[in-house]
């Protein structure tokens, strides 16, 4: 089928999300049958004004430089698309004989492009829909994992355990510290926070995710437990997690705000468990807040992620000129001890707005840390293993005055 193709990036910037973009848009330029490919400015939002750029018309070396650069280099946006929208950007389409459209985003993207796809094929128009996963929440169903953790999960791996050699070289005045970790309603990323572990003493001690709830006299009990046993506490914290009533943990400190999808932005989870332990255990507590610096920090990219979010987007492009649409790319972990991984296809239906959480065997019994099938699991992700730290032997000087 002969017409142009339009690519769009949703949704929360990653590290890695214009690797997948140059990974559609040089995968496109090879075959004849797409005439042309045109980049939506600021995602869907760009699809309805009608605002795009000629990706075909980039210099290769501005595309092979895109490979390395964070952020969303057409624009990304959060936009609910309303039901009178899809018809417009029909319109839009048939305007630019556009049969191609490849979405990079996560569960809401991966709705848009459902409902776009059911329009186009109950109106008759050919046009094939792909989805190319997108997030650093891990979150996105039928895929081993998402393009953007790799590299976020690094990131959180590194800043955690630096965060924590400071916390143990300060322990004396602050010896406990919380590094509050994104992750809505799933642990994928403060899961993370284990993977640069080496020894038990090492910082994170405590990791509690969305998936497990957290009471007050559980945090108490277990930071007591940490503090006696390694003279500090480092502990990684979802900003997601919920206490016994399935609430949010410290909702009173928590943003009263909702984004584009209905979605309440979480938040105020560290700053109550930081109330907690001063006031109950007298422990000086120190908070740390990476927000957005997990999104497209480029110097902890993964190459693993890297790559992979490449080859996603040149394989939507290959899957929708042997005809497919209304499908997801997604990534397939082959057997086997060395990490390899290939490309498959889910319907979206199946991954539209459908959040994928830490199974059981992730989380430890007591629900305060990973067990090693996360660490198994996660670990290829991130690439390249990081660099071991140095440790003082600490010999005594015997004391002359006592």
């Amino acid at each position: 089928m002969k017409g142009k193709a339009v690519v769009g990036q949703s949704g929360g910037p990653t590290a890695v999300i214009n690797s997948s973009l140059v990974g559609v848009v040089q995968e496109a330029l090879r075959h004849s049958e797409i005439e042309a490919v045109y980049g939506a400015i600021n995602g869907i939002k760009g699809v309805l004004e009608e605002e795009f750029v000629d990706l075909g018309q980039e210099p290769a070396e501005v595309l092979e430089g895109l490979r390395r650069t964070p952020g969303a280099a057409l624009g990304s946006i959060r936009y609910k698309v309303k039901e009178g929208d899809y018809e417009r950007i029909l319109q839009v389409f048939k305007a630019h004989n556009i049969r191609y459209f490849f979405y990079i985003g996560g569960n809401d993207s991966m709705d848009t492009a459902m409902k776009l796809d059911s329009l186009a094929k109950e109106t008759g128009y050919e046009l094939r829909v792909i989805g190319i996963p997108k997030t650093i929440d891990n979150d996105l169903a039928y895929t081993d994992h998402c393009p953007g953790y790799g590299s976020a999960a690094r990131f959180v791996a590194m800043a955690v355990r630096d965060s924590g050699w400071d916390t143990r070289a300060m322990r004396v005045n602050s010896p406990v510290k919380i590094v509050e970790i994104m992750g809505r309603n799933a642990g994928w990323l403060a899961g993370a926070a284990a993977l640069a572990k080496e020894q038990e003493d090492d910082p994170p001690h405590l990791i509690y995710v969305p998936e497990r709830p957290l009471s007050k006299d559980k945090l108490l009990g277990d930071v007591e437990e940490a503090y006696r046993r390694y003279g500090y506490v480092v502990i990684a914290l979802s900003e997601g997690v919920v206490n016994e009533r399935g609430e949010p943990f410290g909702g009173e400190f928590a943003p009263k705000e909702v984004d584009a999808f209905g979605h309440v932005l979480k938040g105020g989870a560290s700053d109550a468990a930081a109330s907690i332990i001063k006031a109950e255990l007298g422990l000086s507590t120190r908070i740390d807040k990476p927000n957005y610096l997990y999104r497209s920090f480029s110097l902890a990219v993964s190459e693993v992620d890297r790559e992979e979010a490449y080859e996603v987007g040149k394989a939507a492009v290959i899957v929708a000129l042997a005809g497919e649409t209304g499908k997801m790319v997604t990534l397939i972990r082959e057997p086997g001890p060395v990490y390899r991984s290939t490309t498959g296809l889910v319907e979206l239906e199946k991954v539209a707005n459908v959040e994928r959480y830490l199974p059981d065997d992730f989380i430890n019994e007591e629900g305060n840390f990973v067990t090693e099938a996360f660490i198994e699991y996660a670990r290829p992700l991130i690439g390249g293993a990081l660099a071991p730290y140095a440790r003082l032997r600490g010999i005594r000087v015997p004391k002359k005055l006592l």
